[in-house]
């Protein structure tokens, strides 16, 4: 089952999430944004409160439907962001990641885009999984944007799949098979390569570069 081990890159680890270790952490790190903007999307409100942020994370924790990981920033050991895997379907080998919740502190770094390497590399080399799904506000070009940025195919469109926040949202869908990953592997690894990537974070080539299509 995914979501339930440590994960190691070079710009970051993913940690399953504990609240105990992480929560302030994570507090302090979601602070820094200078507004709300960051959780339009989500199906959440941004916690004003370190009480009101801690039900969200005890949410996230105690929510059957999804092993949610911490991204530690591997040069200073912060928690940085949030990430997890969600409609977790072992039998046809099919997960979605989501709850994508990325402070201010992972901006202009490969510490997101290591991040979802991660969860696929897990997902595919460890696990043997057939199907990696990613879903997406119609609204919210951004997601749709990083999505296929990082190899994901654009599926198709659910009308009025949801209601969140009191408006009716069309939600996107994309997703990555297991004959795809060989060749995304293969385009995340050069990337993230000392000889693209500096140790400081500087990259020659960005990884549309890299991706074969």
């Amino acid at each position: 089952m995914p979501g339930h081990r440590l994960l190691q890159g070079r710009f970051c680890r993913l940690e399953p999430l504990s609240l105990e270790r992480w929560g302030d952490e994570l507090y302090r790190a979601y602070q820094t944004a200078e507004d709300d903007r960051d959780w339009t999307y989500l199906f959440w409100e941004r916690p004003q409160t370190r009480e009101d942020f801690q039900r969200y994370l005890q949410a996230q924790a105690s929510s059957a439907d999804r092993n949610t990981m911490v991204v530690v920033d591997q040069a200073n050991g912060r928690a940085v962001g949030t990430c997890a895997f969600l409609r977790i379907d072992p039998g046809n080998g099919v997960a979605e990641l989501g709850t994508i919740n990325w402070s201010p502190l992972m901006r202009r770094s490969a510490l997101g885009s290591e991040a979802i390497f991660l969860m696929l590399r897990h997902l595919f080399d460890d696990l043997g999984y057939r199907r990696c799904e990613w879903k997406c506000d119609s609204l919210n070009l951004p997601s749709r944007q990083a999505a296929e940025r990082l190899g994901f195919r654009y599926e198709g469109t659910f009308r009025q799949a949801v209601v969140v926040k009191g408006r009716t949202r069309d939600t996107d869908w994309l997703s990555i098979i297991d004959a795809e990953w060989p060749a995304r592997h293969a385009a995340f690894a050069a990337w993230l390569s000392p000889d693209n990537i500096s140790d400081d974070g500087r990259q020659a080539r960005r990884l549309q570069a890299f991706q074969l299509g």
